[in-house]
């Protein structure tokens, strides 16, 4: 087992997930069986129910040890093999009190296992005040400094900054940090996080591993990581636009809805069109806050009214829970696209409980009593939007993450009025999909569909949920869950076509258009007699020009089509 370590310094957030998740990403292309661990330094408490301002140092560093090498050995791929690298995000900063402990674990770690089975990428931030316009290298250097003073030192640097980091700037780190400069990687701003493994690549990581950890990769293309190219190419091609109302509790943070956020992402990818996220607090939808402050409630349903899907997460306790209820009701009487993910908390003195505590689970107790995990979910029908945007198969197994349930009690009533629970679990006695009839897209699921979807494997209920907001979805179930080459992955060259752009007629052009930087001038497309001008493709493409034949002359490179 190898295992690579990111830590990060500076600052929070600087990009360690994205970091670690790009290094799986390309150790995955080259056909490497992968796992990865999240650790956020706090322990011996439900990290579910705990404040953010609560912090504990426990000194327990073999335990953390010890469960770091169970949890790398647990397959994670459908072949059930077991893991041969394991990438572990170590959360926080360099130097907080509460990672201390994971950092000491991890000096004895690499001790344990060997060094040519143990690396670490320090992920630093290399400013550019606009003042200067210098780029600095100090807090990288203490940042790895304080990181050496703990007992890790760096095989990778990771340079989080703007623009790309000069020659000078990569040897004056390589020189301060005690790394070659090919170990110093620059990760500068890019259009999309979908080019972050690209850079590493370009960057040589991946022949770096195969020497530092003697990994067994095949030097060939990869396939994967050109679907992934083609991924983050057409991503700074999109032209039309999507919207989704987010109607939640925890909206002012959107981290809160990190997986939610990219399992729309991804799926609006898949459909060839930009996501933009109306952030709506459901509490600002009820009467009372009309009441107090009338001008932030009708904002917020005006939001919820111009978007063109409504898309309601899970949450705990009984704060803004009426006007989720509002925003479902609102979309149902509208016949607006929906998506409900994972249930909520209700009023537990209500007469009429729909839903309800799992009777296995003690109510009184919060912590450690979630019905956790990847569990089974058999459709009761063929009949059902979901099955089939799940390929028809005949059960599903999707992680959850609830301690509440439908009251089975109240199938039969729901069912009644056109509610029909499509999913249950093996037993049963769980209700974990339901739909609505007569509605072009209503769907709720007690699991969390986001924990399984990936950027070139989009989630199906967020997948279903934006075609139908932008009004394709009866047209990929008619075509058997096929999406058509104008709106789908299937043909590149076709994707990028002019049937999205203003002014030209579908159909006209069938040829890919060129790679960005690869000549001086724009390349001019002619589109024939029928069409009396062309399609220009300047050298900053993705941002097209239409120019009619009656403002030509035509000069530079042209393709008669």
């Amino acid at each position: 087992m190898k295992y690579i370590l990111v830590t990060g310094g500076v600052i929070s957030g600087i990009g360690k997930g994205i970091i670690a998740s790009s290094v799986g990403t390309i150790l995955k292309s080259c056909g490497l069986h992968v796992t990865s661990i999240k650790i956020d330094p706090y322990i011996n408490i439900d990290a579910g129910t705990f404040s953010p301002y609560e912090h504990v140092v426990p000194h327990i560093t073999d335990a953390i040890q010890e469960w770091v090498m169970r949890q790398a050995l647990i397959p994670v791929d459908e072949d059930g093999l077991e893991p041969q690298v394991c990438v572990i995000e170590l959360g926080g900063t360099v130097g907080d009190i509460e990672s201390m402990p994971f950092i000491e674990a991890f000096r004895q770690f690499q001790f344990k296992v060997k060094r040519e089975n143990f690396c670490n990428i320090h992920v630093s931030l290399v400013p550019q005040p606009s003042s200067t316009g210098e780029q600095k290298t100090k807090p990288t250097q203490n940042s790895v400094r304080e990181l050496r003073g703990l007992g890790l030192s760096p095989d990778l640097v990771v340079c989080r900054c703007s623009n790309p980091l000069d020659t000078s700037v990569k040897e004056k780190i390589s020189m301060f940090c005690h790394v070659e400069p090919q170990q110093v990687i620059c990760v500068h701003d890019v259009s999309s996080i979908y080019r972050v493994p690209l850079l590493l690549e370009e960057q040589g990581v991946v022949d770096y591993f195969l020497r530092r950890l003697d990994l067994p990769i095949e030097r060939q293309p990869r396939k994967m990581l050109m679907k992934w190219k083609e991924m983050a190419d057409r991503y700074d091609r999109l032209l039309e636009t999507c919207s989704i109302a987010l109607v939640g509790k925890y909206t002012k943070f959107s981290d809160s809805y990190a997986s939610v956020i990219k399992a729309l992402e991804h799926s609006a990818l898949a459909i060839n069109h930009k996501l933009e996220i109306k952030y709506i607090d459901s509490a600002d939808l009820e009467l009372s806050t009309l009441q107090e402050e009338p001008v932030r409630y009708h904002e917020a349903w005006q939001k919820l009214c111009s978007a063109h899907g409504v898309l309601v997460p899970g949450g705990f306790g009984v704060r803004g829970t009426e006007g989720k209820i509002q925003a479902i009701a609102w979309a149902r009487k509208q016949k607006k696209p929906f998506l409900d993910a994972n249930s909520t908390e209700f009023d537990p003195k209500t007469n009429h409980p729909v839903v309800i505590d799992m009777p296995e689970h003690n109510p009184g107790q919060m912590g450690g009593t979630m019905r956790l995990g990847k569990r089974r979910t058999l459709f009761q029908t063929k009949n059902s939007v979901m099955r089939k945007l799940y390929g028809d198969p005949d059960y599903l197994e999707e992680r959850h993450r609830h301690r509440f349930e439908v009251n089975p009690v109240l199938k039969k009533c729901l069912e009644e009025q056109g509610l029909k629970f499509v999913g249950q679990d093996v037993g049963g006695e769980r209700m974990e999909i339901v739909e609505l009839e007569d509605h072009p897209f209503f769907v709720g699921v007690q699991y969390h569909p986001e924990f399984l979807s990936r950027p070139i494997k989009p989630s199906p209920p967020y997948f279903g949920l934006l075609l139908a907001s932008v009004g394709r979805l009866p047209h990929y179930l008619q075509k058997g869950c096929r999406l058509s080459p104008r709106c789908g992955h299937s043909s590149p060259a076709r994707l990028r076509g002019p049937a999205l752009l203003p002014g030209v007629p579908s159909g006209c052009l069938s040829a890919a258009p060129p790679s960005p930087g690869t000549g001086a001038g724009p390349s001019l497309w002619h589109l024939g007699p029928a069409l009396p001008g062309v399609l220009a493709f300047p050298s900053w493409w993705p941002q097209p020009r239409w120019i009619p034949a009656s403002l030509l002359p035509v000069s530079g490179t042209s393709r008669s089509r």
